[in-house]
């Protein structure tokens, strides 16, 4: 799973509770997008979350 270079987020696991109040195992996972980004090395590719996108954290190529 891809995680953020940036803030490292990532999976978050927990339980998926039914109405008779039965659980099963759960995963959430982070939304997360494959970016051109603008670093001091150059242009190179990296896995960002768009929290980090919207916030202005890292600048497209």
């Amino acid at each position: 799973m891809a995680k953020c270079a940036v803030c490292d987020k990532g999976a978050h696991f927990g339980l998926k509770v039914s109405h008779s109040n039965r659980k099963s195992n759960k995963m959430w996972k982070s939304n997360v997008k494959s970016v051109k980004v603008l670093t001091t090395a150059g242009p190179r590719k990296m896995y960002v979350c768009t929290s980090c996108l919207r916030s202005g954290a890292v600048t497209r190529a």
